[in-house]
């Protein structure tokens, strides 16, 4: 990509979209172009194309989503598949109207069966059944690394589909109900220390600068514990979901960008599939770290950080998910990317973060 070009960050505002505009203006690209939710609904076909005849982009990443956990991914099943695909159709097929040069499509590794041979590689994709709390949203997914692959194929456009593992860090959500699993886990547990040590003022805090289900800080004691008591949390114990058996691979969403970046840099789509195959799939790359951590063990890590005294306790009567989801990441590596940070270090920078923006708030 040339410095001056012009592109397009949707989702600029998220996790992953907001660490890949950092670090595009870190290495000089300064005609960036994002939009938030409230300026330009990506579900709505007929805004999407006027913000692109505006704009006319050269290069688009493609970092928003409609996401969550695995409470929200199973409760709100419609929504994760809907919402996905409309903002899929709507800036790809904008993107292919405009001739842009090139695009970024962030997707997931929930794309891959409940039960792919591990680690994943990328060919293991559509070779049985998908895990089931969130079918929706992979299936959302899947179409969208096809839509890239088919528009490639048939057209000669260079859409590079990426499929990140686990992600955490700066801007990531804490909402209880939606956020996914580390996020999740840091504030529970965060709120937990703070009622095991009675501190009522860090509580308020918390609340004030993230409410749950409409009740901030200022509500009454007995309101708060209630709330806090159907999230698993109480002054003697922390409840999580399932067992904290199923093993989990985490990427500093900082990395993401990076490697994100690199790609739009240094990969081109004939550069995801060997010369001179004939069926060309499963061009997607992966991109994580290549290595796992249990539920239980990532509790444990957050516990000594925060230092929490009170009890961990997994409730498995609530689903697991999928047992084991690492990803396969040597595509990746022979393209030149390679993580850096490790779940130790990430999760103590992840509560710093947590912590320090609660103070700002």
């Amino acid at each position: 990509m040339e410095k001056s070009a012009k592109i397009y960050v949707a989702g600029h505002r998220g996790l992953v979209g907001s660490a890949i505009w950092r670090n595009l203006e870190t290495k000089g690209y300064h005609h960036l172009v994002g939009r938030t939710h409230q300026e330009l609904d990506l579900q709505d076909a007929v805004a999407v194309r006027a913000f692109f005849d505006s704009e006319r982009p050269e290069y688009v990443i493609l970092a928003a989503a409609h996401v969550g956990g695995i409470m929200a991914n199973n409760c709100y099943r419609a929504d994760f598949i809907y919402r996905n695909l409309q903002i899929q159709q709507n800036v790809i097929g904008e993107s292919f109207r405009h001739g842009v040069k090139k695009l970024l499509f962030l997707g997931s590794t929930c794309i891959y069966p409940r039960d792919a041979v591990q680690p994943m590689k990328e060919d293991a994709l559509l070779t049985s059944p998908l895990e089931y709390t969130n079918e929706p949203y992979a299936i959302a997914k899947i179409a969208g690394l096809k839509l890239c692959e088919s528009f490639n194929l048939q057209y000669g456009t260079n859409y590079i589909a990426v499929m990140p593992t686990n992600l955490y860090g700066p801007n990531d959500n804490f909402d209880l109900e939606r956020s996914h699993v580390l996020p999740a886990m840091i504030r529970k547990i965060h709120l937990g220390k703070c009622l095991y040590e009675n501190d009522w003022q860090a509580i308020r805090q918390d609340l004030n600068a993230r409410p749950v289900e409409g009740i901030s800080g200022d509500a009454p004691e007995e309101t708060i514990l209630a709330l806090l008591a159907k999230y698993g949390i109480s002054k003697a114990k922390v409840e999580l979901w399932g067992t904290g058996k199923p093993l989990r691979e985490f990427l500093w969403s900082e990395e993401m960008a990076d490697a994100s970046v690199f790609v739009m840099e240094h990969v081109d789509f004939k550069d995801t599939y060997q010369p001179g195959t004939t069926d060309i799939r499963n061009c997607h790359i992966n991109i994580g770290t290549g290595k796992e951590i249990s539920i239980a063990g990532l509790a444990d890590l957050i516990v000594r950080e925060t230092g929490y005294q009170g009890s961990i306790v997994f409730n498995p009567e609530k689903p697991d998910g999928t047992m084991r989801k690492l990803t396969d990441v040597s595509k990746l590596h022979a393209l030149g990317w390679h993580h850096r940070i490790e779940i130790e270090e990430g999760v103590h920078r992840m509560y710093q973060w947590y912590v320090n923006d609660l103070m700002k708030q």
